[in-house]
C-alpha cells in the first residue's frame, strides 16, 4: 500500500484496535515484549529491526492514563533508541486533554506536560482524534493531525432513521463539534448552557434551540461520568424532545453511567475499550480504524490528510 517502508506497533492500551488499523493498511503488527517487573516497572524491547524505519505507535492514554502514558514514553524511547528514522504517536485518545488551561489559581496545564514528555521522548508527530481543545496542537513544536468522527457518526445516525434530528451540544466547549454534526446531517442545532460545580457535578441553565418533538443528538468528544450528557439529556426531554440519541467520540463509560441514563441509544467511537460490564444493547460502536489507516498511508505516501478530514463547516 505504500511506496516507503514504515512499521506499526501497539501499546498494551487498546491492542483491538491497533490490530484493526493493522488490517486497515494491510500490514501486520511489528514485535514489541512488554512486561512488568516485580516492583510495577514497565520493561519493553522491540524484536525487529526500525533501523531507519518509519515507525507508528497506536497508544490511547485512557482507563489507566499515567500508567500507558508512562508505556508509550517507554516503547518511543525504545525506539528512538533502536535508530528509527521516524516516530509517529498515533492516539486516538489523548489523555489529560481536559487540562489544557490554568482556570484557577495554582493548577497545571497537564497537556502541555504530556506534549513536553511525548516530544522529549522522541516523537516526531502525533496523529489524534477529536481533541478536547484545538488548542492543544499549539503545545507541541511537531506536526500534529487532530482527525474528525463527526463524518463516521454521521454515518451511523442516517441509519437509525431520526426524525427531524437536531445535532445539540451538551456544553458550550462541544458547540463546534455539534454544529459540524448539525451540518454534516443538514439538521437543526442547538446548545445546553452547563456549568461545571467541580470534578463530579454539573449544573445545567438553559437551552437554545428548538427540539420540540424532534429527535435529539447529543454530540461530545469525552464522557465519563456522564454527569453532563445527563443533565442536558433531561433539559431536551423537558423542552419536549421525543428521542435522544448520545453520539460520543471518547466513551470512558462505567456501568452505572450508562445503565442509569435517560438517554436512548448510544453511538460511540473505539478509540477506547468499552468495559465488558456494560450493558451494550443500547450502544453501537463504531470503528475509527479505516480513518487512521488512510492517515497513516497519507503521511507515508506525503499525501496531504487536510484535503481528507477537515471538517465541513
Amino acid at each position: 500500500m505504500s511506496k516507503h517502508p514504515f512499521m506499526l506497533f501497539s501499546g498494551t492500551s487498546h491492542p483491538k484496535l491497533s490490530e484493526e488499523i493493522a488490517k486497515s493498511l494491510g500490514v501486520s503488527l511489528g514485535k514489541a515484549q512488554i512486561e512488568l517487573f516485580p516492583d510495577g516497572e514497565i520493561g519493553a524491547q522491540i524484536l525487529e529491526n526500525v533501523r531507519g524505519r518509519d515507525v507508528f505507535v497506536v497508544q490511547s492514554i485512557a482507563k489507566k492514563p499515567n500508567f500507558y502514558l508512562m508505556e508509550l514514553l517507554i516503547l518511543i524511547d525504545a525506539l528512538k533508541r533502536a535508530s528509527a528514522r521516524s516516530i509517529v504517536a498515533v492516539i486516538p485518545y489523548f489523555g489529560y486533554a481536559r487540562q489544557d488551561r490554568k482556570d484557577k489559581g495554582r493548577v497545571p496545564i497537564t497537556a502541555k506536560l504530556v506534549a513536553n514528555l511525548l516530544e522529549t521522548a522522541g516523537v516526531t508527530r502525533v496523529v489524534t482524534m477529536d481533541l478536547h481543545s484545538e488548542q492543544i496542537q499549539g503545545f507541541f513544536d511537531i506536526p500534529v493531525d487532530n482527525l474528525y468522527a463527526q463524518s463516521l457518526f454521521a454515518e451511523g445516525i442516517k441509519k437509525l432513521g431520526m426524525k427531524s434530528p437536531v445535532a445539540c451540544a451538551p456544553d458550550v466547549g462541544s458547540a463546534k463539534l455539534a454544529r459540524l454534526m448539525a451540518n454534516e446531517l443538514g439538521a437543526g442545532f442547538a446548545i445546553v448552557d452547563k456549568q461545571r460545580m467541580n470534578a463530579k457535578d454539573v449544573e445545567t441553565h438553559a437551552l437554545i434551540g428548538d427540539v420540540q418533538g424532534k429527535d435529539v443528538v447529543l454530540v461530545d468528544d469525552i464522557c465519563s461520568t456522564g454527569a453532563t450528557l445527563k443533565k442536558a439529556s433531561e433539559a431536551v426531554k423537558k423542552a419536549g424532545a421525543s428521542r435522544v440519541i448520545a453520539a460520543v467520540t471518547h466513551p470512558l463509560f462505567n456501568a452505572e453511567m450508562v445503565n442509569g441514563s435517560e438517554i436512548d441509544h448510544f453511538l460511540v467511537a473505539n478509540t477506547v475499550p468499552l468495559p465488558e460490564e456494560i450493558d451494550h444493547s443500547q450502544i453501537d460502536t463504531l470503528s475509527v480504524a479505516g480513518i487512521f489507516g488512510k492517515a497513516i498511508d497519507c503521511i507515508v505516501n506525503n499525501e496531504s490528510i487536510s484535503s481528507l478530514f477537515r471538517p465541513r463547516t
